[in-house]
């Protein structure tokens, strides 16, 4: 009986033991499964590199100022991997702006340099000091190694956050459609088979670069390797600033055109309306910064 029963039982014992591994197995892999699906869901997910972009942005100190600067702060913040660097038109660090860009919870530099009173008059081009005051950082405080992309960010536009991904990949310049810009709904360069081949623009399409401040950015590289490209003062008029400082780092079929070929408008020319001050006249007596 006992050799009939050690007989039955050797033949079983493999059959068991293959039973008993593919039990183990499925156990290990559900086990991995789960572990993997709440790593993936509640684990910080692995940071990617991103070239970093710089917003060069020129500010003055007038009424609006600080809820301008608000409006692009709010939107910068929603965006990885950003610098902003905020150059004042002012002899000095007013406080005003430096307190604002101490709360923004932004990577900045703060810059200022004053216009001259001789280029403040109307019709001469604006903000020409404050850029390229913001070139000269970026050549002073970064090195071929750095990898970036500069934006001309004014503080009277309004910014998509998606713009700030179509300008990442910058070779060397992209370019993309303005809203409400030129006495048209938006203005835009015109492509052919993902080149720019024309421009659609209602304000003096003879310029070079019929474009808009805020419509093209520039890799950082290019910038570094320019150390002439500035934005021009002496004979320059105002709208040709963009022409005259594309002239110095590309041509028009070197364009990359983003946002869809040219056909999403990702940033408007919004400007603030002017404010009416007339009844400032009776003063509160607490000073609020506004």
């Amino acid at each position: 009986m006992k050799s009939l029963f050690y007989s039955h039982f050797f033949i079983l014992l493999p059959w068991i033991l293959i039973v008993i591994i593919m039990i183990d197995i499925d156990t290990k892999r559900t086990v991995r499964r789960t572990t993997n699906f709440y790593l993936s869901r509640f684990s910080k997910p692995q940071r990617t590199f991103l070239p970093t972009i710089y917003a060069i942005t020129p500010t003055y100190r007038r009424a609006v100022q600080k809820a301008e600067l608000t409006r692009l702060s709010n939107t910068f913040r929603l965006v990885p991997s950003f610098h902003w660097i905020v150059v004042e038109d002012s002899n000095a660090r007013t406080e005003l702006v430096s307190r604002f860009l101490a709360r923004s919870g932004l990577q900045y530099t703060h810059l200022y340099v004053p216009t001259p009173r001789r280029y403040k008059r109307p019709g001469m081009p604006r903000a020409t000091e404050q850029r390229n005051a913001a070139l000269g950082w970026l050549r002073t405080h970064r090195s071929p190694k750095d990898s970036g992309v500069v934006f001309f960010a004014d503080d009277d536009n309004t910014y998509s956050v998606e713009l700030f991904d179509e300008m990442r990949t910058t070779q060397r310049v992209s370019v993309w459609p303005v809203g409400l810009v030129g006495g048209r709904r938006y203005e835009r360069p015109l492509v052919d088979k993902g080149r720019v081949v024309g421009w659609y623009t209602g304000w003096k399409a003879n310029r070079p670069f019929p474009i808009d401040m805020a419509g093209f950015a520039v890799n950082l590289q290019v910038v570094l390797r320019s150390p002439r490209a500035l934005f021009k003062r002496l004979g320059s008029k105002p709208g040709m600033q963009e022409s005259d400082f594309l002239k110095q780092i590309t041509r028009v079929d070197e364009l990359e055109p983003r946002a869809a070929n040219c056909t999403q408008v990702l940033v408007w020319h919004t400007r603030t309306e002017k404010v009416n001050l007339g009844n400032e006249r009776w003063k509160d007596s607490v000073q609020i910064e506004v």
